[in-house]
């Protein structure tokens, strides 16, 4: 049998590699056709002039273009009739090579998705994919080609408005979303209709971009780069992404548009990878405003040695690499590798078979109305939810509850739950599509239950002119639920906030409400981790909804009667004040580390707040409680070339079925470089009903002890360990130690 396996996927082997010749064949007797025009021109992608998701760029000639085979992709067509519009046009050129269609298809296309970070708090791999599953089904069905997602960048600083589009600030987790990601949006292969390219962005580290304003600098050492920044792009080209997006950041004063050591020498040198590199909106024409290159020529030379394939937007390579080739400056093989590269990937998608294949609009309308779709937008949205606070068991609210006050901003809003990078389709009527919150609760109650509204106050703004309404109607009320946050458009590209409080007077609204001696739950909406002390330390139930799409109403109100268990954990840690951040879990311990809390003397210490934050990395709350119990390791020692396993008991030893997020941490105790507090190494969801209890295993390798040493060597030393497992990073219930011997 095992013979019969062997030679069955030999053959399967065999069939795609003579596949892939193939294919290389066609691209290659194809570029011996092209022009150096036509060829540069598949090095060019424009927008549409609607729907954009930045600036429109407006030339009036972009049709006869396309007919002349000078572009090679669009971004920002919408819908199946328009895409088709204009892969006609280029059927009308010389070679009628067909157009790529991209689409930043973020978190859902018609059926919206929560956002990447909320979706990360969920810690569910399978969810995160099926997300990105239907998204792409119905992306894809409706012409679209090409998604600039996923964002994998790390990110330790909530004032950076692209949090929210990633997975948060910690590497193993986010390397596991970033696989999940690529898959769900990739699915069995290229070629297949409910399949879209994925595009990995923003190579590289983006993220830690200074004082987490957006576009701006990164300065960090290689070792950083490779251990904490790095890993998730890995991650994503093991799960076979089709493209990578570079990114607008200088890093260590080079761009990373034009950086050769990014591009060149890791990703398509050391990692082998095969695909395209795209620009980012514009980002080989902003190296002269980075001061990097001297005119749009320069900076066209610049990309397109350092490895930049596709100029997204600037026009660079369309107006100057012909010049630059006749010049000598730039070798031919480079423009011909990178437009093998681009050909390649429209093959693979079938468009020379059928440059129609995606634009069906039969095909679009099953996919775009599929009942499916909704029912894993509010299981997605459902795992998303963290429950922060839950004082005197004021969650769930018991279905017999006679008067319900629903107060605040968010209440009756549609799209605001759709949240930021969402698409939205002109033919759509949001204010049916999406379920809002005041839906979700009309939904859930019986009719015995009295629900009472009162708008309060803006999201922003200072006036307080709702307040004595509110505070009425909270008055008359068993329960009052607040829904506060920020607006759907104060995380995103270019939201970098230097205040991460909650806006405006909403605050001030719930000491007002919170005043009555009413039970209050809050119910916090936001694209990034904010600060809201009063709330946190004053209101006896707090819930972080994020913004949670299409479902989102339905997901709350489901979270608020029980009738879902809230299993969600922070991605993000979340700081006391702006003046923590950058913070994260994963830090280095200084030579004087504070003993604890209050020691502030000659100590790494703030005079004036705490060290740790408000709410930690992994933390998050549940109707339920779970006792950890028994930890036992296989081994206390351990050569490299062998494996510890982990186990202990869990169980649910509340009164209602719930699940939690097992964490497994590591701490290296001496090293010859330092190494961090703890790291997150491994983690389960585990699924438990009430009495029930359960061994959990883990194992640890030589992989899960390894890291970068100060020669960039990846290598597990030999030494002491600490294994911690915990319900998140700050609350760690077990702890043993292990040694790591010589070979």
């Amino acid at each position: 049998m095992k013979k019969i396996t062997t030679f069955a996927l030999l053959i399967v082997s065999l069939f795609a590699t003579a596949q892939q010749q193939t294919v290389d064949q066609k691209v290659n007797d194809l570029l011996k056709r092209m022009t150096i025009e036509e060829k540069i021109g598949q090095l060019n992608q424009y927008t549409g002039d609607n729907q954009a998701t930045g600036p429109i760029t407006i030339n009036p000639n972009k049709q006869a273009e396309i007919k002349a085979g000078l572009i090679g992709s669009m971004l920002n067509i919408i819908g199946t009739k328009y895409t088709r519009q204009y892969q006609e046009l280029a059927m009308q050129s010389r070679l009628k090579i067909p157009l790529l269609f991209g689409q930043d298809v973020i978190h859902g296309y018609k059926t919206t998705f929560p956002l990447p970070l909320a979706e990360a708090a969920s810690w569910d791999l399978q969810a995160i994919e099926l997300a990105a599953r239907v998204a792409a089904t119905e992306a894809a069905a409706s012409g679209v080609h090409w998604t600039f997602a996923p964002m994998v960048d790390i990110s330790r600083d909530p004032r950076w408005g692209r949090v929210m589009e990633g997975a948060g600030e910690d590497t193993y987790l986010g390397s596991k979303i970033a696989y999940a990601r690529v898959k769900g949006f990739q699915g069995n292969k290229l070629g297949d209709l409910n399949s879209v390219m994925a595009c990995v962005k923003h190579f590289a580290a983006y993220g830690a971009a200074v004082g987490g304003r957006d576009y701006n600098s990164v300065d960090m050492s290689e070792r950083m780069l490779w251990e904490t920044y790095l890993p998730p792009f890995k991650a994503a080209l093991d799960a076979g992404a089709a493209t990578f997006m570079n990114s607008f950041n200088d890093i260590n004063g080079i761009p990373a548009t034009g950086n050769v050591h990014l591009q060149r020498d890791i990703l398509k040198g050391k990692w082998n990878f095969q695909g395209f590199v795209v620009s980012d909106w514009g980002s080989i024409g902003e190296m002269v405003a980075h001061g990097y290159s001297k005119d749009l020529k320069e900076a066209a030379y610049s990309a397109i040695t350092a490895g930049s394939d596709m100029d997204m937007e600037s026009n660079a390579y369309r107006y100057n690499l012909a010049q630059l080739v006749k010049e000598g400056r730039v070798s031919i093989d480079l423009i011909d590798d990178a437009v093998k590269r681009i050909l390649r990937k429209k093959y693979e998608l079938g468009l020379f078979d059928d440059p129609y294949r995606y634009s069906d609009e039969k095909r679009a309308e099953k996919a775009l109305n599929n009942p499916e779709h909704r029912k894993a937008a509010l299981e997605a949205a459902q795992k998303s939810i963290v429950l922060l606070k839950n004082e005197n068991q004021t969650l769930p609210i018991s279905k017999s509850v006679k008067t319900i006050a629903f107060i605040g901003p968010m209440v009756k809003e549609y799209k605001e739950n759709m949240g930021f990078w969402s698409v939205e389709l002109p033919e759509v009527d949001y204010n049916k599509w999406i379920v809002s919150q005041w839906d979700g609760l009309q939904n859930k109650v019986g009719k015995n239950t009295k629900l009472l509204y009162a708008k309060g106050c803006d999201i922003d703004g200072t006036n307080k002119d709702g307040f004595a309404e509110a505070v009425e109607t909270a008055k008359q009320a068993d329960v009052v639920i607040l829904s506060i946050g920020e607006k759907r458009d104060m995380s995103g590209e270019a939201k970098s906030r230097s205040d991460i409080h909650l806006p405006g007077v909403q605050e001030d609204l719930v000491k007002a409400i919170q005043a009555t001696g009413k039970p209050v739950v809050v119910l916090i909406n936001a694209g990034r981790p904010l600060v809201f002390n009063w709330t946190a330390d004053n209101v006896p139930a707090v819930v972080y909804t994020w913004w949670l799409g299409t479902e989102a109403g339905n997901a709350i109100a489901n979270v608020l009667f029980g009738d879902y268990n809230p299993s969600g954990k922070l991605p993000m840690t979340f700081p006391r004040e702006v003046g923590q951040i950058p913070i994260y879990y994963n830090y280095f311990s200084t030579g004087r580390p504070a003993k604890n809390e209050n020691e502030t003397n000659y100590v790494s210490a703030y005079i004036d707040l705490k060290n740790s934050p408000k709410f930690p990395f992994g933390y998050g709350l549940s109707y339920t409680k779970f006792d950890y119990s028994g930890l036992k390791l296989s081994s206390l020692k351990i050569k490299s070339s062998e494996t510890i396993k982990v186990s202990f008991t869990l169980s649910n030893v509340g009164k209602v079925t719930g699940e939690e997020v097992v964490q497994l941490y590591l701490k290296d105790k001496f090293g010859s470089v330092v190494r961090p507090v703890l790291e997150l190494r491994d983690f389960q969801k585990v699924k438990l009903n009430a009495g029930e209890s359960k061994t959990i295993e883990f194992t640890i390798d030589k992989e899960k002890l390894s890291f970068y040493n100060d020669k960039l060597e990846w290598t597990a030393e030999p030494g002491n360990f600490e294994v911690m497992i915990g319900a998140s990073s700050a609350d760690i219930k077990l702890k043993s130690d292990f040694e790591l011997l010589t070979n």
